[in-house]
């Protein structure tokens, strides 16, 4: 039956074929992710029948032509995705799909984890994993009817970053922060998790956390990594904060989340005000969490930010990244000479696979 049906790998380069990706996912009401690095196209008859794509650990872009639905493609497809997936080293893999083709991905070994009703559901390999992740969390829950969470990417760790940190656990019992663990900013995460350890090493009542694919990550919230596909995609959003309240908060036992004003940047912006919804809404069965926006701290009437750090980085004006930065992260720029190097090269907006100003 399957004579005609070929499976063929086509890297992002291939711009002739990517360019009919293209035109067959908007045939279907998807647009291409460009953080894809490899698909897998199904040809019949010289004509896409059917599609995946790989992006590290996540396998999205699946679209397979309505009326082929039932042939077993999807299952040949997704059997190919995760072979492929494999090959580049990845065992622990999401899927973005619509939420049509759950069923089809549920016989591929793969469970949900978040869904849009409707829209599209978030999966992942592993039946149990997010569940073990959470029961992790849990043995460093603290006692306290207040306990606090900060999720931050810090890149560079900034006297703004420090000042959220240092009001938030003012106001807490205890204060949990984790730390974005995406290794796209300009400074490596193991050097922005020492920052941040070093930087808020006095607070007594404050845990530090590495950070996980489960919370602002190119799994469960892409549109932070990609942004110049423009404004912030509503059902990333939601995913994202229905696994924090759903799984990671109850696990800690959170009961407020602080995050800092965002005048600068719009994708971080309107996720700070999807937060007040989805954590407070009676739509979800979890307990709620009270969103705290805290007042940027400001160097000559000018909020700190991350960003104006590293665009002063890029011109060599330390003396006036000193102001702005705690001691910790000061030394860490007069030693890297390398890191400067780098962020010489940084474009003068924002960095379109930048965490905003978290």
């Amino acid at each position: 039956m399957y004579n005609s049906t070929i499976f063929s790998r086509v890297k992002r380069s291939e711009y002739k074929k990517i360019a009919e990706i293209t035109k067959f996912l908007r045939k279907n009401d998807l647009n291409i992710d460009t953080s894809v690095e490899e698909f897998i196209t199904v040809m019949r008859d010289s004509q896409i029948i059917a599609c995946g794509g790989i992006a590290d650990n996540i396998i999205k872009c699946v679209a397979i032509n309505e009326e082929l639905r039932g042939e077993g493609i999807a299952l040949s497809l997704a059997t190919e995705l995760v072979n492929l997936a494999y090959e580049r080293h990845h065992s622990h893999l999401f899927i973005y799909t619509k939420t049509q083709n759950e069923v089809l991905f549920r016989q591929c070994g793969f469970f949900p984890i978040a869904s849009v009703p409707g829209i599209v559901v978030l999966m992942e390999n592993s039946s149990c994993r997010l569940r073990r992740y959470s029961q992790q969390l849990a043995t460093s829950r603290q006692p306290g009817e207040k306990i606090g969470c900060i999720i931050m990417n810090a890149n560079p760790f900034t006297l703004g970053h420090q000042y959220l940190v240092q009001q938030a656990a003012a106001q807490c019992d205890w204060l949990h922060l984790f730390l974005v663990k995406e290794n796209t900013s300009t400074f490596p995460y193991v050097d922005r998790l020492r920052l941040v350890t070093e930087g808020t090493a006095n607070i007594a009542n404050l845990t530090v956390h590495p950070g996980s694919e489960y919370m602002i990550s190119r799994a469960t919230f892409p549109c932070y990594f990609i942004k110049e596909q423009g404004m912030v995609d509503n059902c990333y959003t939601e995913i994202d904060l229905k696994i924090f309240r759903q799984y990671l908060a109850p696990a800690l036992g959170v009961t407020h989340r602080f995050v800092g004003t965002e005048p600068f940047c719009e994708v971080t912006s309107k996720y700070n005000a999807d937060m007040r919804y989805w954590l407070n809404t009676p739509e979800l069965t979890f307990p709620p969490i009270e969103l705290v926006e805290i007042e940027r701290l400001q160097h000559e009437g000018t909020a700190i930010s991350a960003s104006w750090v590293r665009r002063l980085l890029a011109k060599k004006q330390m003396d006036v990244i000193a102001n702005l930065v705690p001691d910790c992260t000061y030394n860490y720029l007069i030693n890297n000479p390398n890191i400067r190097q780098k962020s010489a090269g940084i474009p003068s907006e924002e960095s379109v696979i930048t965490v905003g100003e978290l």
